[in-house]
């Protein structure tokens, strides 16, 4: 009777280490999931929709509902002037077709500044900001940088000709006259994406009205020349002006007359400033 009575005891014993064991597993593999379900959380990105082009776009080129799809976007690095619904692309009342300023890739977002406004097509007047006009400006291969000037650069522009001093007419100067202005069009050419350089007779810039009436007075009374900026160039340029003077070399005044006398002493030669004669 007692040996039987130890033999359930131990089975009984075993039977619970086993079951601890058993639990002791359960909880741990639980335990495991839940730490992997809270580390996938928050590693979980939020997203917003942004809509996308469906496939390659060139300048010119319709946009229209059939050429948009939305698909998540992380939150955090949405790009500046993206469209997150239809309204935004094509607004109550407007036309349902923006026109391609700037080539896209199939994929890419679509932005507002490669785009123009809703039904508005992809001329120069497209590309003016509000409060802005456009004035061409004659080039040739010289002052336009041997043809290498295309839409969407930017270049400091020069104007050389005679100032005006107390006299009357001055010497012939170069001067900066404005900085950092952006070429909307070549010729009759807005497209920024095409390559090679192209010998301009006209190129259109964006300036404001008071910059229009400096430019129009510049190219009227002398010569106007194109510096390219950088495309990374991020200095501003300060007030530059070169007379010819400066080119020339600053001029000399009257040099003061000297006079020597030399003496010989020995083999030695000795120079002795005196006084000129009057």
């Amino acid at each position: 009777m007692r040996l039987l009575f130890g033999l359930v005891l131990i089975l009984g014993v075993g039977l619970a280490g086993f079951a601890v064991y058993l639990a002791k597993d359960y909880i741990g593999e639980y335990q495991a999931q839940l730490d992997a379900e809270r580390a996938a959380r928050e590693s979980i990105v939020p997203t917003v929709n942004v809509f996308v082009v469906n496939r390659p776009l060139r300048y010119g080129d319709q946009v229209t509902a059939k050429e948009l799809r939305a698909v998540k976007w992380p939150e955090n690095a949405i790009p500046e002037g993206t469209f997150k619904s239809m309204d935004e692309v094509f607004p109550d009342g407007e036309k349902k077709f923006r026109t391609v300023l700037r080539a896209m890739e199939k994929d890419e977002a679509l932005l507002k500044i490669k785009v123009t406004k809703p039904g508005a097509d992809a001329g120069v007047s497209a590309r003016l900001a509000d409060g802005m006009r456009a004035f061409a400006i004659s080039v040739d291969v010289r002052s336009g940088v041997s043809g290498f000037l295309r839409p969407e650069d930017r270049i400091d522009v020069y104007w050389t000709g005679r100032g005006v001093d107390e006299v009357g007419e001055g010497e012939a100067v170069t001067k900066l006259i404005l900085a950092n202005v952006h070429i909307i069009a070549v010729d009759q050419i807005a497209d920024s994406d095409r390559t090679g350089p192209t010998i301009a007779r006209t190129i259109t810039v964006e300036v404001t009205p008071r910059q229009v009436a400096a430019l129009a007075q510049a190219q009227s009374s002398g010569r106007l020349s194109m510096a390219l900026v950088g495309t990374q160039d991020q200095t501003v340029t300060s007030a530059v002006e070169v007379g010819q003077g400066e080119i020339m070399g600053e001029v000399v005044g009257p040099v003061k007359e000297v006079c020597t006398v030399r003496t010989r002493r020995g083999g030695e030669i000795i120079e002795t400033q005196i006084p000129c004669p009057q």
